[in-house]
């Protein structure tokens, strides 16, 4: 049997996803093709993923009232980063205020989740899979974004073992 975990991500809304998207293709193409430009919201930082075996309906209960009483939100980008002094590129997000609100109370939700890999970090992830030479890294580094993310739904998405995924449910927020 395979294994799997839900992960909670908000996907970018509006045109700055569209050029978000063409950098990834450019720089990450097999980033590109697995989800929507998005910030994750449980999976990896400040919060493990969900194990598999909660019920989607669990999940729909417990996180419809949430993201119902969360009005969209809106963030600056910061300019693109190393993350973790790795090779993974990302737009860093304000981890205070409504971003930091809406995880905290996804975390004290009662769902239960995996020991999270870093403190909660949110980002848009430019570039994960290959490693930028020298002058690609500093042109992806350049890169700057001034209309600010707009984060307007919460997406649930089920991530298998074999490294497929497949998505579960949008909730709007709002």
């Amino acid at each position: 049997m395979i294994r799997s975990a839900f992960y909670l991500v908000l996907p970018v809304a509006g045109t700055v996803s569209d050029e978000i998207l063409a950098v990834q293709r450019r720089f990450d193409p097999r980033l590109a093709a697995a989800w929507p430009p998005h910030a994750t919201l449980a999976g990896s930082s400040g919060m493990g993923p969900i194990p598999g075996d909660v019920p989607v309906t669990q999940l729909r209960d417990v996180l419809e009232p949430i993201a119902h009483e969360t009005a969209p939100i809106e963030l600056p980008f910061g300019a693109p980063m190393r993350f973790m002094q790795s090779d993974v590129v990302v737009l860093p997000l304000d981890p205070h205020g409504p971003l930091r609100a809406l995880h905290e109370r996804v975390k004290l939700s009662g769902l239960p989740y995996a020991p999270p890999r870093f403190a909660f970090t949110p980002h848009v992830t430019l570039s994960f899979y290959p490693e930028l030479d020298r002058e690609r890294l500093r042109d992806l580094l350049s890169f700057r974004l001034a209309v600010p993310a707009r984060f307007e739904q919460l997406h649930v998405y089920r991530s298998f073992e074999n490294r497929t995924s497949r998505f579960v449910m949008n909730l709007p927020l709002g």
